[in-house]
């Protein structure tokens, strides 16, 4: 086989620049580049950078550049394009130590001297990769390009929550539309009855201008519109001039013989309510492969056009639908509430199943929320007075509350329910590792006996059997102290200082069997968890318990809300914030809390403690509740104002019923 280095071909080699350092000009080695047919790009010291630096490349850098300019040359590479390959020529420092500065690029590490077969090899190898690094850019383009169409998507949906206007609703949906599947024109119908659309917008981009219109046309077949709004499907048409005979409506060419406009490319939508009518009809002309650069006014280049595809259709049905729930938005309003009381239930039911212990805790805050809001409204003198919640904020208050925990989801759930220091698995490995160390003394021990036995013979054995017994059962029974130590030190109580030292003295103790085999007593995890002060979880497992209420919050503010729910994801997200700045998970203070939240605090706590028993706590009677609740309000955690309104006017009450 020759050894000549084979050249990648023609086409790779100018499609990929070479981007050079100035160093790697002073190389022998350089000729050789030059003739290996890349475009060559060099290093400005000046400008310290390459000038344009655009398109697919390799960057060839000596290590020199590194060391006289590194900060300047990692400000080039903050904005250098992204997993373009890199090759370092190298003497002083290594290669491993360099990889570390580019940990998402193709890197590769040349040291002196250099061939010409070895430079051609590794240049092969980047030009590999700058190709597939040109079709994950495409991927990219394309990644943005579908993200972009969600946002827009999702402003829409935003735009119904907040905007009453249907009319100004239709030329947000008409003009997305258009910029969603890049059509040159667009126009919208209304159904007026089941006999009649009426032609209510049209946008041309190219002709720019924007036109309603109010003509009438009739729901049959022999319109385009009128076809769709009478079978209710949608339609995807190659060119509007040139239509199969097998449909029974034409096109009117009246507009683009006095425009001098050629409509070829059209898709039509019907826009359906959730019962399947048609309310209308959106209608798509021209798709333009140069819409990212066209310019509104600029007389549309025929050959520009091009089909409608299938994501177009999708998006334009998604959208289409958006209008109809514009149109249709005050009878709708009942329903998408309804739907959403069903999603909520459901939403507590996936809460509840992960913790059944907490069943109805939800429903139970929130009806006492509620009810503690109301009686706010009630007042008619204190600091609470000016206060008052209309019927839609007490809905807000109501959903804010019922959703409250379902950031639990998120949360494992040996976590969620963890009734004890050590999980289950984990006490039960615990008490095997003492089995198996009880076994070992029991093995022990009988060996001791045979030993001594064969060693002194019968007599002198029997003498000595009952000190050997002794010793061994004092070695039982202190391992069974232990062991009842460690299961009481398990339960999530008090931890007292003594019993602390003790956890860390056990943790020095080791069970050594004749075969040198060594087991501790406690793994450094055991020795941890044992070691809580208070309760049953860990610092990094309270965290995440915590962590529920950003779940919470992050799923919440995913919902497009209405303008009237608008803070329901405002409002959840601190019931656990106290007045100090103690609470979790942003340490608000007194006046950052939302109102409604401090509410929803109070009840929240207090049905925690006085709720049915959990896996680790017993519930309490109500005065013993009150009084965890008053020293919270003397540590600065909670409004006595709002407390004593709980508690005198018997808020809790509302939850026996």
């Amino acid at each position: 086989m020759s050894d000549t280095p084979q050249n990648p071909s023609s086409s790779l080699t100018s499609q990929v620049s070479i981007f050079v350092s100035d160093h790697v000009r002073e190389e022998p080695f350089f000729d050789d580049l030059a003739n290996l047919g890349y475009p060559l790009k060099f290093y400005c010291r000046e400008k310290k950078g390459w000038g344009d630096d655009q398109g697919n490349g390799v960057y060839f850098l000596h290590e020199q550049l590194l060391v006289k300019d590194f900060e300047g040359f990692l400000d080039i590479f903050f904005v250098a394009p992204q997993n373009r390959p890199v090759i370092v020529l190298g003497e002083q420092i290594s290669r491993d130590y360099l990889a570390g500065l580019f940990p998402e690029r193709p890197f590769f590490y040349l040291t002196k001297p250099v061939g010409i077969k070895q430079l051609s090899e590794i240049l092969n190898q980047c030009v590999i990769q700058a190709e597939k690094h040109a079709i994950i850019q495409q991927y990219q383009k394309q990644l943005f390009r579908a993200n972009e169409e969600i946002k827009d998507l999702r402003a829409i949906g935003m735009a119904l929550s907040a905007e009453r206007d249907p009319v100004k609703l239709l030329h947000l949906i008409l003009t997305k539309s258009r910029q969603i599947a890049e059509a040159d024109a667009a126009s919208l119908y209304v159904s007026e009855t089941q006999e009649n659309l009426r032609f209510k917008l049209t946008q041309n981009a190219s002709l720019d201008w924007q036109v309603s219109d109010n003509r009438l046309i009739p729901v049959n077949d022999s319109s385009i519109a009128g076809y769709v709004a009478q079978t209710g499907d949608a339609l995807n048409l190659l060119d509007v001039y040139f239509l199969s005979p097998e449909y029974p409506f034409t096109f009117n060419r009246s507009f683009d013989e006095k425009s001098g406009y050629r409509c070829k490319s059209m898709l039509v939508v019907p826009m359906k309510n959730l019962s399947g009518e048609t309310l209308g009809v959106l209608q798509l002309i021209n798709k333009r492969s140069d819409y990212e650069n066209h310019v509104p006014g600029r007389k549309l280049d025929v050959e520009k056009i091009i089909p409608f595809n299938r994501s177009d259709l999708d998006l334009l049905q998604a959208l289409a639908s958006q209008a109809a729930i514009a149109l249709e938005n005050a009878k709708l309003y009942a329903d998408i509430k309804n739907l959403f009381e069903g999603f909520v239930k459901a939403s507590i039911v996936a809460i509840e199943a992960r913790d059944p212990t907490t069943c109805g805790h939800s429903e139970r805050v929130a009806t006492l929320t509620v009810a503690f809001a109301r009686k706010i409204n009630d007042l008619g003198e204190g600091q609470f007075k000016d206060f008052h919640f209309e019927e839609r904020h007490l809905t807000e208050i109501r959903y804010a509350s019922l959703l409250h925990d379902f950031g639990k989801v998120g949360v494992r759930e040996e976590v969620l329910v963890k009734a004890k220091k050590l999980f289950p698995y984990e006490q039960d490995s615990l008490r095997s590792r003492f089995r198996y160390i009880r076994k070992g003394l029991e093995a022990d021990f009988y060996r001791d006996c045979f030993e001594q036995l064969l060693a002194r013979g019968k007599d002198n054995f029997l003498l000595l059997q009952p000190a050997l017994q002794a010793n061994y059962q004092l070695r039982l029974d202190e391992l069974d102290e232990i062991l009842e130590f460690l299961i009481s030190a398990n339960e999530p109580t008090v931890l007292e200082e003594g019993n602390f030292q003790r956890l860390l003295d056990i943790a020095r103790l080791q069970y050594e069997s004749p075969q040198g085999e060594t087991i501790d007593y406690l793994t450094p995890r055991e020795v941890q968890v044992l070691s809580i002060r208070k309760g049953s979880l860990s610092e990094a497992e309270r965290t995440e318990i915590e962590s529920h209420v950003t779940h919470t919050f992050n799923f919440l503010s995913k919902i497009p809300w209405t303008r009237e729910l608008h803070r329901i994801p405002e409002i959840a997200y601190a019931h656990h914030e106290k007045l100090n700045g103690r609470g979790y998970p942003n340490h608000l203070e007194n006046k950052i809390i939302p109102f409604e939240s401090k509410l929803m605090t109070i009840c929240d706590i207090f049905d925690a403690l006085t709720a049915r028993d959990r896996p680790y706590k017993k519930a309490i009677p109500y005065e013993r509740a009150f009084d965890i609740m008053y020293n919270e309000v003397k540590q600065g955690l909670l409004t006595q104002e709002l407390l004593d309104i709980f508690v005198q006017a018997h808020i809790y009450k509302v939850i026996e019923k």
